[in-house]
């Protein structure tokens, strides 16, 4: 029997509603586009503002701050792939537990292995006793850097070693207390473009912290229904390489949700088609680097030419800044020093799909103002933009 069908044009159609990438798509809802997209890259702290305010119906970068230290209906953490990332609270929670906690107890034994490296003799009440204190600290004083930590508790400021260099103990714990959703991170010390985050006591900085724990399995399942209901369809390998998981745990997320396979990838049961397609829409948006829909899909084929990928992609698989019609990368981006954006388009689409990319340049200076800033991860035409 012939599996169901998705053209590569529906799948173009689907992630331009889903995503948010038309206007008549966009909100002002900032915690709604983050749960739509499951979570927002947060290993540059600009992707998360950019990302979100592209698929605002009236950009704002304050709306984004608001709901990340304000609201607090928005959460920073490592989840899939080590990576930092921005949630809303039940999205926070299934990643949690579906990966964080995996990566969690790697880091906490190799913090164990560097204290037995640097002549602490009982690493583990070492770690106990510093997170005991540093808990209490952060509870009675409430958010802080991990200098600040340090300047208050001096006693953890010994040094660990970290392969060819140093560390304080206190920046070590605060990290493994991260992963392990004791602490969060919360308004970083300068402006938003920093990644300098201040400590937070995670119950005291949202009730309940990361909520109360979940099965494995369970978490894994709800993350997966959140990661097709936003991708799908996606293969097997989207799935596995996206969330960080091994083959079995992929496999028994996917038969835990009931996914089908389509000859695109699988979806839930629910949005199998039906003989009615997703209607395009028009579709002109500039997406920052690390972008949830850039960095979605390990097999990219159906929005991004195989040729662009060399000019988009750094060596290690993270994507720039892009350009984006119709559901598809069609160029790049930066900001010049002067503020400007400077653009290179890589596809030709067009005289009116050209004027809407300047404009939606143009409106994305205007929303920067006088803030500047460097892309973590540039694109390898960056450089060529930029000169």
């Amino acid at each position: 029997m012939a599996l169901p069908s998705i053209s590569a044009e529906q799948r173009r159609a689907r992630l331009v509603a889903r995503h948010r990438l038309a206007p008549a798509t966009r909100t002002d809802d900032v915690p709604r586009i983050v749960d739509d997209l499951v979570g927002l890259h947060s290993s540059d702290p600009v992707t998360v503002y950019l990302s979100a305010t592209a698929r605002m119906a009236h950009p704002d970068l304050a709306a984004v701050e608001r709901a990340l230290y304000q609201d607090r209906s928005l959460l920073r953490h490592h989840a899939m792939r080590r990576t930092l990332w921005v949630f809303g609270p039940q999205h926070a929670r299934l990643a949690h537990h579906a990966a964080t906690v995996d990566v969690a107890a790697v880091q906490r034994r190799n913090l164990h292995q560097q204290l037995t490296a640097g002549g602490y003799t009982d690493p583990e009440a070492t770690v106990a006793d510093a997170r005991a204190r540093i808990r209490d600290l952060l509870v009675a004083e409430g958010p802080m850097p991990a200098r600040e930590v340090g300047l208050r508790l001096p006693e953890l400021t010994t040094p660990v070693p970290i392969q060819a260099t140093v560390q304080a103990l206190h920046s070590r714990v605060l990290l493994v207390m991260g992963f392990d959703g004791e602490v969060l991170r919360a308004r970083p010390t300068g402006t938003w473009i920093n990644g300098q985050y201040r400590w937070a006591a995670a119950d005291a900085w949202v009730p309940g912290g990361l909520g109360e724990p979940l099965p494995r399995r369970e978490a894994a399942a709800g993350l997966a229904r959140a990661y097709l209901r936003a991708f799908g369809p996606a293969t097997r390998d989207d799935l596995k390489w996206w969330a960080g998981w091994t083959v079995a745990t992929t496999k028994a997320a996917l038969a835990d949700v009931g996914a089908v396979e389509t000859d695109a990838g699988f979806v839930l049961p629910d949005d199998v088609p039906d003989g009615t397609e997703v209607e395009p829409q028009p579709s002109v948006v500039l997406l920052p680097g690390l972008d949830p829909t850039t960095m979605g899909w390990k097999e990219r084929d159906h929005y991004l030419d195989p040729a662009l990928v060399p000019h988009l992609f750094d060596r290690n698989g993270n994507g720039g800044p892009t350009i984006w019609v119709a559901g598809a990368i069609v160029g790049g981006w930066v900001q010049r020093k002067d503020g400007t954006i400077a653009l290179k388009l890589l596809t030709d689409v067009g005289a009116e799909a050209r004027a809407q990319v300047e404009g939606a340049a143009h409106a994305l200076e205007a929303l920067l103002g006088e803030v500047r800033f460097t892309v973590r991860f540039p694109a390898p035409m960056a450089a060529e933009l930029l000169a």
